[in-house]
């Protein structure tokens, strides 16, 4: 039962977060895009930037932020890496972004949380 509660809570706070990317100009490519080794849960493109988005929705920004380990973003930049050649043509900018989603606040975007 936990399982399937935080599965739904994940669910809805990916559509929060590309509803408020939508917002901001961002254009939603794809959602929970898949390949051999990760997934990322949003691919995004704004102008000539392409952004793979990582969503956590914690009880705080501290919590979502812990949640983003290294190894966690190791496994959404490969996704990305492998993915870009599907999204990213005509891009300049290719990056790994968070979206968190905290009870009582408006989404916070941080871009490139993952350089290297």
């Amino acid at each position: 039962m936990r399982r399937q509660r935080a599965e739904q809570r994940g669910r809805w706070a990916e559509r929060l977060a590309g509803w408020w990317l939508q917002l901001h100009g961002w254009r939603i490519l794809a959602r929970r895009a898949r390949v051999p080794g990760g997934e990322v849960d949003l691919v995004v493109r704004r102008g000539r930037t392409l952004a793979f988005v990582e969503v956590k929705a914690r009880s705080d920004e501290r919590a979502a932020a812990m949640a983003l380990d290294r190894t966690r973003l190791k496994r959404v930049a490969m996704a990305a890496e492998r993915l870009t050649p599907r999204y990213g043509a005509g891009c300049d900018v290719v990056r790994v972004d968070a979206v968190y989603v905290l009870p009582g606040r408006l989404p916070r975007h941080v871009p490139d949380v993952w350089s290297g």
